[in-house]
C-alpha cells in the first residue's frame, strides 16, 4: 500500500537547479515541481534554474543559492561534504540528500581499434599521438574531472605525446568528434545512449587498472564497476569507473515537511517520470526503471531527516 499522500497547507517558494535545460536532470526537476505544487498551498511557486549537473549543483545548494539541485554521479557528492577533489577548499558539511534516482552508467576510455591498443600498459608503451575527445576539465564538469584523474593516474599524457585533446561541455559534441573522425579516442559516460552503438565497434575499450580504481575510491570515495560483455558491439567485459545515479541534493535547513513531501514524491509518484522513459529498454534508458522506492533512499551522503521519515515507512511496511 502506498503511504498516505502528505500535503503542505501553506504556500512555499522553492528554487531547484537542473542541467542545461533539456536533459534528464531538468526533467526530474519538472516532475518534482509539478507534484509538489499539486500538494502545497495555492500560491506555491517553484523555479527551475539552469545548471551543468556537475560540481555546480553542490556549490549552489551549499552556498544557499538554490534549495535543491541534482547532480550525477551520486557517489561524487560525498567529496563535497569535506571538500575533496573538485570541491577542494570549499566543503559543504550541511549538504544532505532527498533521494537517489538510478542511472546505470560508467566512465569509459576507448581508442580506435586501428591503433592496436587494448590496455593502458600498451597505450603507455606506444605513446600514440591521440586526438582525444572528452569533457572540460574546469573544476565543475565532473566528466572532465574524472577523465583527467583516470588519465593522469594511468600515466597518459596526450599533449606530451604530441596529441590533441578536445574538451566539450555536452556529450553529444564529444560523440560527434568520434563519428566524424575528428577524434580517435574518447573518455566519457552516458554509455546507454545509442551513439555508443554506432561507433562502439570501432573502439577498443581499455580496462582501468586496479591501482587507479583503488586510488580513486580511497581519495574521493568514487567506486568502480564493470561494463558487461556485449554492452558495446563485440566488446568483452571490463572494469572501469562507476558513473551512476542522479542524486537530489539539499541542505539540512530545508523544512522537514518539504523534505518529507519531496521524498514521498520520488517514491510514490514514480510512474509519472517512468512514463517518459518507457519507450526505451531499461538497460538503454537514461533513467533505469522501474524505480524502487527503497533503493531511492540509499544515499552516499546523509539523508535529510524529513526524507528519512518517508523511507522509514517503507522499511516498516
Amino acid at each position: 500500500m502506498p503511504s498516505p499522500a502528505p500535503t503542505l497547507s501553506r504556500s512555499v517558494s522553492l528554487h531547484l537547479q537542473g542541467d542545461w535545460g533539456t536533459a534528464n536532470l531538468h526533467r526530474v526537476c519538472g516532475w518534482i515541481a509539478q507534484e509538489l505544487t499539486d500538494r502545497a498551498g495555492p500560491h506555491t511557486r517553484v523555479a527551475i534554474w539552469n545548471g551543468r549537473g556537475g560540481a555546480d549543483a553542490a556549490r549552489a545548494v551549499g552556498r544557499g543559492q538554490v534549495d535543491i539541485a541534482l547532480t550525477t554521479p551520486a557517489a561524487f557528492a560525498a567529496a563535497a561534504l569535506d571538500g575533496r577533489g573538485p570541491y577542494a577548499g570549499e566543503p559543504f558539511p550541511d549538504l544532505c540528500a532527498l533521494g537517489v534516482l538510478p542511472q546505470r552508467d560508467r566512465l569509459v576510455v576507448g581508442v580506435d581499434r586501428s591503433l592496436g591498443i587494448g590496455s593502458f600498459a600498451e597505450l603507455r608503451a606506444a605513446k600514440p599521438r591521440l586526438r582525444l575527445a572528452t569533457a572540460q576539465h574546469d573544476g565543475t564538469n565532473l566528466v572532465g574531472w574524472a577523465a583527467h584523474e583516470v588519465l593522469t593516474r594511468s600515466g597518459v599524457d596526450v599533449e606530451g605525446w604530441g596529441g590533441r585533446p578536445f574538451a566539450d561541455e555536452r556529450p553529444f559534441d564529444t560523440f560527434e568528434r568520434i563519428t566524424s573522425g575528428e577524434a580517435d579516442a574518447v573518455v566519457h559516460e552516458a554509455v546507454m545512449l545509442p551513439h555508443w552503438q554506432r561507433f562502439g565497434a570501432d573502439l577498443a575499450f581499455l580496462p582501468v587498472e586496479r591501482d587507479v580504481l583503488d586510488g580513486l575510491e580511497a581519495d574521493y570515495g568514487w567506486p568502480s564497476a564493470t561494463v558487461e560483455e556485449g554492452h558495446f558491439p563485440g566488446c568483452p567485459r571490463f572494469e572501469t569507473l562507476d558513473f551512476s545515479d542522479f542524486i537530489v541534493l539539499t541542505r539540512s535547513d530545508l523544512p522537514g515537511d518539504v523534505a518529507h513531501l519531496i521524498a514521498w514524491i520520488l517514491g510514490e509518484t514514480r510512474a509519472t517520470i517512468e512514463a517518459q522513459y518507457r519507450h526505451l529498454p531499461p538497460e538503454r534508458s537514461p533513467l533505469t526503471y522501474p524505480l524502487d522506492p527503497v533503493a531511492i533512499g540509499r544515499s552516499p551522503i546523509p539523508l535529510h531527516p524529513g526524507a528519512v521519515r518517508y523511507y522509514e515507512t517503507l522499511e516498516a511496511a
